[in-house]
């Protein structure tokens, strides 16, 4: 995790179904209150991300298509699929989903692949999800854009998180 950065450009080179498989059944294995499993991914790969691309232009009012689906060969639609539970709220459902699509942004990379986890308004959009064949009570959180790492220097390189800003601890009780 130390070395994980994000891709915005990646190479022409992407997992195949049967990479993809196995690492989803390891993602899958993240807290999950009630095992609802809140979540499914769709592969998007080729003429897929065209028709992803006339969605978003659709989305935004604009003809034609959009490129931004071509940066890469492979993306991973990120779908929170809400289940009815009186035990586990909604934003749990979605933190879970969430929860599959880093752990997942994560094995990508552990396994040598470039990700990126791109969002937008249109994710909610009706064009989008009927693009996706979402239901209705799925949400659109995004994609994970995926592909091969192209060659690139020691730069760019994140600076560490200053975890004694970030952790904290309960404070004390007001005094009466």
């Amino acid at each position: 995790m130390r070395a994980r950065r994000s891709w915005s450009k990646v190479t022409d080179d992407a997992p195949t179904h049967a990479e993809l498989l196995r690492l989803v059944s390891v993602a899958g294995r993240v807290a999950d209150h009630s095992s609802l499993q809140p979540w499914r991914l769709i592969e998007l790969r080729g003429t897929d991300r065209e028709r992803l691309g006339r969605a978003i232009s659709k989305a935004e009012g604009d003809k034609g298509s959009s490129t931004k689906p071509l940066r890469a060969p492979l993306l991973i639609a990120i779908v929170a699929s809400y289940r009815k539970s009186d035990k586990v709220p909604r934003w749990e459902q979605e933190a879970v989903a969430s929860g599959v699509a880093h752990a997942l942004s994560l094995l990508l990379d552990e396994a040598g692949w470039g990700v990126i986890w791109r969002t937008g308004h249109y994710t909610r959009s009706k064009a989008v999800a009927k693009a996706h064949g979402l239901k209705k009570d799925e949400e659109l959180l995004g994609w994970l854009y995926v592909g091969g790492k192209p060659p690139r220097s020691g730069a760019g390189r994140r600076k560490a998180v200053d975890a004694r800003k970030l952790l904290t601890r309960m404070p004390k009780p007001a005094k009466d």
